[in-house]
């Protein structure tokens, strides 16, 4: 194509590129310290490196090569959801920017070959240079919360909550502030998504385990413990240890000598660990999507634990568990 005044000649068929709400996205970027030329080069100088799990949604995930942001596909639906989102939605991060909540940098659509591809940019919760021994995506719920024979073939299978109840009955032990600091943070989290009447997010816990990579490196088979220490990230609060409230110390009674951005926390063989956490998947609104499924999946299954519900039994549900079964105060 000759391309026009605003796009150099390129050798790709025609397409059309489009920015949603870019002042809006713009304050969104500021308000996390993102500089205009900084995100065009984490986006545009290297090519973006595809993720190979795609969600339960069928999006496809890009990472961008100095591992900074993810680059996800929306549907329609969502693109519009996130729209109306906007302004609450940033009215609550300005207020508490230290937040488990995605952080949306940006949002387009290409229109090519007579179709619209949605791409919304946010956070990169789970550094590439860390390698990640377990992973689990999170609800709370225990109705279908198994990973599936295909999910579990996977080099990095995503497991889900009846698996991390199987795999650490006893939970995630944390410091008692980074304990508090934590819940609190969640706490909150699910107030904002109540209030728009979101339902059906997930926490993504991602768990590096330091002694296991230590024991890997040991025996030479550390090759896949990536790169290294993860590149210190340009965003602000966007280390998951910068996410939860300020009034964690840093890593308090486990000073690990290099945090790498986690939280450090110990499973109950006493092993230390760093976990990578935040909510994913909150572009579901229970107007638009749930009210059907709610009531059929009421009928035939017992009300409490179906993982679809009213955004209020949702979130408290949602925090019981994280701060129960999932994270415990070292006694």
């Amino acid at each position: 194509s000759e391309g026009s005044n605003l796009t150099p000649a390129h050798h790709y068929n025609d397409f059309r590129f489009k920015t949603y709400a870019p002042v809006a996205f713009r304050y969104f970027r500021e308000l996390f310290g993102i500089r205009p030329d900084d995100y065009l080069y984490s986006l545009c100088s290297e090519p973006l490196i595809e993720l190979s799990n795609s969600g339960a949604s069928g999006s496809l995930f890009y990472v961008s090569s100095d591992d900074e942001f993810i680059i996800k596909t929306v549907q329609h639906k969502e693109a519009e959801f996130l729209q109306k989102l906007l302004p609450g939605y940033y009215m609550n991060l300005n207020q508490n920017p230290r937040t488990l909540l995605p952080k949306f940098y940006g949002l387009y659509c290409v229109q090519a070959g007579g179709r619209n591809i949605r791409i919304v940019v946010m956070n990169n919760l789970l550094p590439r240079s860390v390698r990640m021994h377990l992973k689990y995506d999170l609800k709370g719920s225990t109705y279908k919360r198994r990973a599936s024979p295909k999910e579990r073939e996977k080099v990095f299978p995503t497991f889900k909550d009846l698996d991390f109840m199987q795999d650490l009955p006893d939970g995630l032990f944390l410091d008692p502030d980074t304990y508090s600091a934590l819940c609190k943070t969640l706490q909150r989290d699910c107030l904002v998504l109540q209030s728009f009447k979101i339902m059906d997010y997930s926490l993504l816990v991602a768990i590096h385990n330091l002694d296991q990579a230590q024991r890997e490196r040991a025996a030479g088979n550390g090759t896949g413990d990536g790169k290294g220490r993860p590149a210190a990230q340009r965003a602000l609060y966007s280390t998951a240890m910068e996410s939860i409230q300020g009034e964690a110390r840093r890593g308090g009674t486990f000073e690990t000598e290099d945090q790498m951005g986690g939280i450090p926390a110990r499973n109950s063989r006493g092993e230390r660990l760093l976990l990578y956490i935040g909510i994913i998947d909150v572009l579901q609104s229970y107007r638009f999507v749930k009210k059907l499924e709610h009531s059929w999946k009421a009928l035939v299954h017992d009300g409490d634990t179906v993982s679809v519900h009213r955004p209020s039994f949702y979130a408290e549900r949602f925090q019981r568990f994280m701060c129960h079964t999932v994270f415990r105060k070292i006694p």
